[in-house]
């Protein structure tokens, strides 16, 4: 008898610095809910080489699929990162913020920069009390030409961030303008670092909790969405 060719199945290889985007965490026989992570770095366009990373071109793919899924009831997303590439955050934001399913942020270690929107997208947003936020306008890197043009296409970019975010907190806008604009906290920019409960008192976050009051958050969810179907 011929030997039978047997083929083992191998997880594809990982990049050391590439964060895994999406994991199932179990939620006993009533619930089914995922969990996101955005970790590090913001990757856009652009391969950053140092450090974690979170990869907008896997996250956006994920995220259609769970919305598509019927046996997903709900998602948590689990944030720490520094921020990263504008549009790529804008991009997950906006994901996010669309979607039918249930979805709760969870700040853990910071929500810094780009990573704002990204918090605010989601239906309920928490924060531990020992996480930060960064606020501060649009940064870009390498030679910038002193042009009008530069200068419009910046306050066009930070302009479509600041409407989502009022869109999707309860941050006043005079009060975002300040903490943007503030000019008294960091050392090498403008910008304002809010801590947990400050971050809920701006108007920015929902609540100050933990992983047990966001799970607890987005099973509720969940069950005013059954409800209503």
């Amino acid at each position: 008898m011929a030997e039978e060719n047997r083929y083992e199945e191998k997880e594809p290889e990982r990049e050391e610095n590439e964060v895994p985007a999406v994991e199932t965490i179990s939620g006993g026989d009533k619930y089914v809910l995922r969990m996101l992570s955005v970790i590090g770095h913001i990757e856009g366009h652009s391969v950053i080489s140092d450090g974690k990373t979170t990869k907008y071109e896997q996250v956006l793919p994920v995220l259609c699929s769970i919305e598509e899924d019927p046996a997903t009831d709900g998602l948590l997303v689990l944030l720490n990162t520094v921020g990263g590439d504008v549009e790529a955050g804008l991009a997950i934001a906006e994901m996010l913020a669309g979607m039918s399913k249930p979805t709760v942020s969870l700040v853990i270690g910071g929500g810094h920069s780009i990573a704002v929107p990204i918090a605010v997208a989601c239906k309920r947003s928490l924060i531990v009390p020992s996480a930060t936020m960064t606020l501060h306008p649009v940064r870009i890197n390498g030679t910038v030409l002193g042009t009008p043009q530069s200068f419009s296409y910046l306050a066009k970019m930070q302009s479509r961030i600041n409407r989502f975010i009022l869109s999707h907190s309860a941050v006043a806008e005079e009060e975002l303008t300040r903490l943007l604009m503030n000019s008294d906290e960091l050392a090498t920019d403008i910008g304002t670092i809010l801590c947990g409960e400050e971050a809920v008192s701006a108007g920015l976050i929902g609540a100050v909790g933990g992983i047990s009051d966001a799970l607890s958050a987005l099973k509720a969810l969940v069950d005013e969405r059954r409800a209503k179907q």
